[in-house]
């Protein structure tokens, strides 16, 4: 892998990126001290969720509105 040092890499910076973008990866340097590397970025698009991809696989019970209902009364008029 090539190093350059920051002031070499300002001067081509424009080249080194297109080298870097056909997979040619560098680095560059502080001094002759390796500070950065630079890859080519590859972006993914994020998986779209879809709507209803659980359709068939979950069922929710006809009283789900009432489920507990007696127990929630019974706390608000204090009895139990």
């Amino acid at each position: 892998m090539q190093q350059f040092n920051i002031h070499e890499a300002k001067t081509h910076l424009s080249s080194l990126i297109d080298n870097a973008v056909k997979g040619n990866s560098f680095i560059i340097a502080k001094a002759g001290k390796p500070m950065v590397k630079v890859v080519p970025y590859s972006f993914q698009e994020p998986e779209k969720q879809r709507v209803g991809f659980l359709k068939g696989k979950i069922s929710v019970p006809a009283d789900f509105d009432s489920i507990g209902k007696n127990e929630i009364e019974n706390l608000f008029e204090g009895a139990l």
